[in-house]
Formats: structure tokens, C-alpha cells, sequence
């Protein structure tokens, strides 16, 4: 917050930069080659210790108007609930809210049967729900990708579409992330083809018009 990322990336650069938010990259990306191909109204969901979410609406990226659309991770602020570093802890002690290994491992935990680490998860889970069911609600999208250190973790999915059929007037199909810790750097790659692309078509646009 407050520091001019694009300026200060863009003097160290000679090339063109872009921008982006790593779960909008994501949602891109699970659109372009991933669990979202059929579907231009689909949110993606990074569950990470604060989730966040990227969306495509008619098949365009939504950033909202100034970019902070998804930003999901900041409901509990409304209600002034416990933090997501605390609602996740299993010691009582905030985990590093950088560390999504840490929410790895609570999962792993719970899995094994501890009994500590599985009140967490469904802490954790009763908030995620809120969350995509908020954005859900607001979008009405097709379908919910889940990807972040969830893909691939057994008990997510299921709990978000019971609940979301619950909450949701028109409950959507909730799939896993195809790319999983690809669909980032994927989503990046699209952007920077879709650039270059446009720049190329331009070029081409004005060398015809010239003959």
C-alpha cells in the first residue's frame, strides 16, 4: 500500500512491464488452459491463509475500479472478527500471515485426526464459505475454480459446494485448479502473450493502412 510498484519495477526494466494480481493471473489462466476453459463467467479463489479471488465476467477479467475487486480476505474486517491468522491457529499464537505452508500443515494435521488442527479447519472452512458465498452471491458466476495451497487437499471442495448450495440461490459448479501451482506464472505468460499480441496486430494495423 502507497508504493509505486509499476515506477519503481519499470526503471529497473529496458523491456515492457506489466501488473498483476496473482489470483486474477490465476483466473486467466484456469480460463485460458485450465479447469475453466468452458466458462467465461468463473471466479477463481486463492485459499490461502487470507483467500483471494479473481473473476472473469463474459469472459473479461474483472479488476473492479481500481483494482481491488476479490479481495475477499477482508470480509472478517466487516464484522470485526478474529483474524485469519488467528481463526487458523492451532497454538493460540497468529500464524505468519505470509506463510500459507503453515495452513499446509494445519490441514495435514487435521487429516491425521488431531483434534486441535481440525477445529481450525472448520474455524477456517466456516469463513471460506462466507467468503466465496459473498462473491457468489455479488457475480452469480458459472463456475468456482479453487486452487492455492488447497489444491489437492482432501475435504475443501466438498464443504464449499454443500455450503454454497445452502447459501446460494443459484449454487455454481466448484472444481478444483487444473494447473495448481503453475496457474500463476500461466496466467502471467497469457497476459504478456495477450500484450504482445495486441502490439503486433497494431503495427500490422497501420503498415496495411499505409498500402
Amino acid at each position: 500500500t502507497g508504493l509505486p510498484l509499476g515506477e519503481r519495477l519499470r526503471s529497473w526494466f529496458t523491456c515492457p512491464l506489466l501488473l498483476e494480481n496473482d489470483a486474477n493471473a490465476a483466473a486467466v489462466a484456469e480460463h485460458w488452459s485450465g479447469a475453466a476453459t468452458g466458462s467465461d463467467d468463473m471466479v477463481f479463489v486463492r485459499a490461502g491463509l487470507s483467500p483471494g479471488a479473481g473473476s472473469l465476467i463474459g469472459g473479461r477479467l474483472h479488476r473492479g475500479f481500481g483494482g481491488a475487486a476479490g479481495e475477499i480476505g477482508a470480509l472478517h474486517l466487516l464484522g470485526r472478527e478474529a483474524t485469519p491468522e488467528v481463526v487458523l491457529s492451532t497454538t493460540g499464537e497468529p500464524l505468519h500471515p505470509l506463510d500459507d505452508a503453515q495452513v499446509a500443515r494445519v490441514f495435514a494435521l487435521a487429516g491425521e485426526g488431531d483434534a486441535g488442527a481440525r477445529a481450525a479447519q472448520d474455524r477456517y472452512m466456516r469463513r471460506l464459505v462466507h467468503d466465496v458465498a459473498a462473491l457468489v452471491l455479488a457475480l452469480d458466476p458459472q463456475l468456482v475454480v479453487v486452487g492455492g495451497w488447497a489444491a489437492g487437499l482432501d475435504g475443501v471442495l466438498e464443504p464449499l459446494r454443500s455450503e454454497l448450495a445452502r447459501y446460494c440461490l443459484r449454487p455454481p459448479q466448484v472444481v478444483q485448479s487444473a494447473l495448481g501451482e503453475a496457474a500463476v506464472a500461466t496466467g502471467a505468460l497469457r497476459l504478456a502473450l495477450d500484450h504482445v499480441e495486441e502490439q503486433l496486430f497494431a503495427v500490422e494495423g497501420t503498415v496495411t493502412a499505409r498500402h
